[in-house]
């Protein structure tokens, strides 16, 4: 599904970078360009942020998915 239709980025592509290491919504602003354009997408990007970090190794993300959660 397309996440950010502005930019082109899809749930696909966040889960991916979140499997390469990203971790927060400042980072996939800064490599992926999400919500850097209208900023409709920030909370759907957020919430696929979230769920892969969630889903991942728990003891690995935990720290990460409490500050995506607050940014």
């Amino acid at each position: 599904m397309i996440v950010c239709v502005c930019n082109n980025v899809s749930d696909r592509k966040i889960r991916q970078a979140v499997n390469e290491g990203m971790r927060s919504m400042a980072e996939l602003r800064d490599n992926l360009d999400v919500g850097t354009c209208c900023g409709k997408c920030h909370s759907c990007a957020k919430q696929v942020l979230c769920d892969s970090l969630q889903s991942g190794e728990p003891h690995r993300h935990q720290a990460a998915y409490a500050i995506a959660l607050a940014a």
